[in-house]
């Protein structure tokens, strides 16, 4: 399953909300990519999120795959939107 968002934060996607989706991500048993601009990265790895240097406004795709793919997903735009990433 996969899900395209927009980020709104103004730094875009920087360092202290990068770790707490990594943190997040990184509880679960599934391959969950994050894409920016062709290149894919492992959600768990926070150098490899880094690496991506999204922007404000930069749009991103998550994808996971697994049994709860969707439930997934789902908690990890909801962590986002606590983090302010995205609205």
């Amino acid at each position: 399953m996969k899900k395209t968002l927009t980020i709104t934060d103004e730094a875009g996607m920087h360092a202290r909300p990068a770790s707490k989706l990594v943190q997040t991500a990184s509880q679960y048993d599934a391959d969950i990519t994050i894409s920016y601009k062709g290149k894919s990265v492992d959600l768990k790895s926070v150098m490899g999120v880094m690496s991506l240097g999204v922007p404000q406004k930069g749009e991103i795709t998550i994808e996971t795959d697994g049994d709860k793919a969707g439930d997934i997903l789902k908690k990890l735009e909801d962590k986002m939107r606590e983090l302010a990433l995205i609205d």
